[in-house]
């Protein structure tokens, strides 16, 4: 009789399909494990505040004591992944970033550091890391603390880590103390100097000029005094193959240390932001400035940019590259935008001239059309038949249908003449009349700050008459309120209003105290103007440099038609000296002469206008009759 099998089992070797997939499936696994073995990580930090502690923090202390440790205990293989110079509240350092990237992918089976704090100072996020550690099987062990994930749980792992993270911040603290009494003290904060500037080798608290260095920063500002932006400049440097700072810096100043995080394989790769930091750096007019940037927490590792009225500033700390008076130019400049037309150059009047009326700057406005002349190629080309000024209130206020104000048309040209004109003029009469010059200019300044200060004596006055009114009114609102006389709706209105004007006064009297302050300290710069006087010496045309450092402002008023003729008045104020009014000679023959010929040759042709225009008419007439 014939055996029966066993039910389920199979034919040839009598086992159990369950049982065969799963001794299959041990043998699949044994093969996966021979393919792909985990390894050990050790893993050394070093942060700047581990180096004053001593040698014993060192990196290489460390690896020699992980190796040595992993060899006696059999975890091998091991690789090794630092972090040197990384604060331990910095969760984004690189070797970190690989750790974790490794252990995601299950290509770790144990994690041995020297203590806990080497993970980190913040009990939070360690502590994350350890249950993320605990919940993929991955064995933690910090040798100084004995501690061992898989021996034991060290309940006092967890009040390590808090006292780690209140090392880091009483250090944090002790830190900003001593960095607050050195900024206040006039020593600069940064530890590399701007570019431009070096550090003296036998002081690291000064700063030298760099000679080579130097020369590219006046070179930039001498070319934003000629009406060059930023974008024109950057790509003259990079064309004239300027090296750019960073790779400056790499190459000259800091040789030998750490590699730089900028791209090196462009070194004249200049850029507008470059440009626009170097053109804004008070220091180089040989002032210190501390406090610019701060953090909010000694975690954060994001610099945010301080208000300027937080910013401290010291004069004439070290040699200046840049004159304070360029300097303070071309701010001036940079805060007025410059369009570029078909002749690629912008108006360099634009930003200068004001609208006597309402005091806003006027618009520049070029227009062309195709003249009937050609060129050698025998193609026609733009010429420019408009070139004026007028208000930007009045341009803003007709395309909204407003009257702001009125148009106070002048033609570029003209203000180009006045301008030439009275720089001419008041250069002679500086020659000739230097002392009579000195002494007008300072009567004038001491009667215009005279003037001043007592106006915001009197306002300063007023204000705080006010101040003191807001708070006894408030003291009565609070008061009312209090007894149920005012309900609190109308108790919050009139406090927040009251709240309001008080701030707005206190910040107007700051402003006027900061300038009555200013009018007691300011000397009359006349010295200044005199130098630049000497200075130029050719006035044949009105060039963009001589416009920017002799004039501060151009005022244009309204037209006076009322005579029949246009008669314009402009106020030119200087540099310096403000507006300065040179007494009216009397013509000469020759220029009376001169003044008749032109107004007849006007007469003529605003006859010929009309004539032109009343023909148009006629003819525009007699075609709508015909048709």
């Amino acid at each position: 009789m014939e055996t029966p099998k066993k039910q389920g089992s199979c034919a040839v070797c009598g086992i159990k399909p369950k049982i065969r997939q799963i001794i299959t499936t041990v043998r699949k696994g044994s093969k996966m494990k021979k393919q792909k073995q985990k390894v050990t990580i050790l893993y050394e930090r070093l942060s700047r505040d581990d180096e004053l502690q001593g040698p014993s923090n060192s990196i290489l202390n460390q690896q020699q004591l992980l190796e040595e440790y992993a060899e006696r205990n059999g975890l091998t293989p091991y690789i090794n992944i630092q972090d040197d110079g990384y604060s331990g509240t910095n969760w984004n350092r690189p070797g970190w970033q690989k750790l974790i990237e490794m252990v995601e992918a299950d290509e770790v089976h144990c994690i041995c550091i020297k203590d806990g704090t080497r993970l980190g100072r913040d009990y939070l996020r360690a502590g994350l890391y350890r249950e993320m550690f605990k919940s993929r099987g991955i064995r933690l062990i910090a040798i100084n603390d004995g501690f061992d994930s898989f021996a034991n749980d060290d309940d006092f792992t967890p009040f390590r880590e808090i006292m780690a993270e209140f090392y880091a911040r009483d250090t944090s603290r002790k830190v900003k103390a001593v960095t607050q009494a050195k900024g206040n003290s006039g020593k600069p904060l940064t530890s590399i100097p701007p570019y431009g500037f070096m550090k003296d080798p036998e002081d690291k608290n000064r700063w030298l000029v760099d000679a080579s260095a130097a020369e590219v920063v006046r070179r930039i500002y001498l070319m934003a005094m000629d009406g060059i932006g930023p974008y024109q400049i950057a790509k003259t440097l990079s064309e004239e193959k300027v090296e750019k700072p960073s790779y400056y810096a790499a190459q000259i100043r800091i040789a030998g240390g750490k590699p730089t995080q900028y791209d090196m394989t462009t070194p004249y790769a200049w850029n507008i932001r470059t440009v626009c930091v170097i053109l804004s750096r008070i220091e180089y007019c040989g002032h210190t400035v501390n406090f610019r940037t701060s953090k909010e927490s000694y975690k954060d590792k994001k610099i945010k940019y301080n208000p300027k009225e937080d910013w401290m500033i010291f004069p004439n700390t070290h040699e200046a590259i840049i004159e304070q008076e360029i300097f303070d130019t071309v701010q001036r400049l940079r805060g007025t935008p410059r369009r570029f037309d078909s002749t690629g150059e912008p108006n360099p009047l634009t930003g200068i001239v004001f609208c006597a009326d309402c005091g806003a700057k006027m618009y520049n406005s070029r227009r062309s059309k195709r003249c009937v002349m050609e060129d050698r190629f025998g193609k026609p080309y733009t010429v420019k038949t408009s070139d004026h000024y007028t208000c930007s209130s009045y341009s803003l206020g007709r395309n909204s249908f407003k009257n702001l104000c009125s148009q106070h048309y002048i033609r570029t040209k003209v203000i180009q003449e006045l301008v030439l004109g009275a720089i001419r003029k008041i250069s002679g009469h500086v020659r000739e009349n230097e002392a009579e010059f000195v002494q007008k200019v300072r009567e004038m300044s001491t009667v215009q700050q005279a003037e001043a200060a007592k106006s915001h004596e009197k306002q300063l006055a007023k204000n705080k008459k006010r101040i003191a009114e807001l708070d006894m009114l408030f003291r009565k609102t609070y008061e009312d309120n209090a007894t149920g006389k005012l309900n609190d709706k109308r108790f919050e209105q009139l406090s927040s209003e009251y709240e309001r004007e008080q701030t707005e006064l206190e910040a107007q009297n700051i402003q006027l105290q900061a300038e009555l302050d200013a009018f007691n300290a300011d000397n009359v710069k006349v010295d200044k103007f005199i130098e630049l006087v000497r200075r130029y010496t050719e006035f044949e045309e009105l060039t963009t440099p001589m416009l920017n450092e002799y004039i501060e402002k151009i005022v244009v008023y309204e037209p006076d038609k009322s005579s029949g003729e246009r008669i314009q008045d402009v106020d030119i104020y200087f540099n310096f000296i403000g507006k300065y009014e040179l007494a009216e000679e009397e013509p000469t023959a020759e220029e009376l002469a001169a003044q008749e010929k032109r107004r007849i040759k006007l007469m003529k042709q605003r006859e010929a206008n009309k004539r032109h225009y009343a023909k148009k008419k006629a003819e525009q007439e007699q075609k709508e009759k015909t048709a």
